[in-house]
């Protein structure tokens, strides 16, 4: 297809293709003159995921980039691209050989005494959960309960157990919405989507039915 196809179809304008080919971003066209290029639908799955990471995901052209050279690179594992999209794994791996890595290494283990990331391991291991180390959700979770903690409230991982089997249904169906294509790219965009463009529906979905169980148990 030409540029203009490519455009039509990805939703992306005919500049913003340009310089997405410039940045490295989109890999190159057949040549078929010396101003003109063929398309194929690889680029408009590359063309959408683009467009989520930077428009739906927030991430700059440079991370957009690193990120999609880490995506090529585990193309073939979905667990993996899945998890690069979604942020849930690092783009690069570290290296404890350098001071500066050591000296990160040391901060990140002493984060990891912290109650919370106790209570977060424990909530982890009690639903059997295959998690990465260093999962930046752990922390969230971690970080909430310590916060709980420090008002008084009397709240532990195991308060949270309820709320982690709706979430594993949840995740379920989330990926039984990717079962219907098997490219990698269009599975990532469309996790991509659903995870960050649902996830303010889901929580009005919680307020509206938080004051429905009040009508229900309180109302006149």
């Amino acid at each position: 297809m030409r540029i203009s196809e490519l455009s039509r179809r990805s939703g992306v304008p005919i500049t913003t293709i340009k310089h997405y080919l410039r940045e490295g971003l989109l890999p190159p066209g057949r040549a078929t003159a010396a101003t003109q290029a063929e398309y194929e639908e690889s680029h408009v799955r590359r063309l959408r995921l683009i467009r989520a990471l930077i428009g739906v995901r927030g991430l700059s052209v440079n991370a957009t980039r690193e990120l999609l050279s880490a995506v090529s690179e585990h193309e073939a594992d979905t667990h993996q691209v899945l998890g690069l999209v979604l942020g849930a794994r690092p783009v690069t791996e570290p290296e404890p050989e350098s001071a500066s890595a050591s000296a990160s290494a040391s901060a990140s283990e002493e984060e990891d005494d912290r109650p919370g990331i106790a209570d977060a391991d424990a909530l982890l291991t009690e639903m059997g959960w295959q998690v990465s180390e260093h999962a930046p959700a752990k922390r969230v979770i971690a970080e909430t309960l310590e916060t709980l903690r420090s008002l008084g409230v009397d709240y532990d991982w195991r308060s949270l157990l309820p709320y982690a089997t709706l979430a594993e249904r949840t995740a379920a169906h989330d990926l039984d919405q990717l079962d219907d294509t098997t490219d990698p790219l269009e599975q990532a965009e469309r996790a991509l989507l659903l995870t960050v463009l649902l996830e303010p529906a889901l929580l009005a979905l919680r307020r509206l039915a938080q004051e429905d169980e009040s009508a229900k148990r309180y109302g006149g």
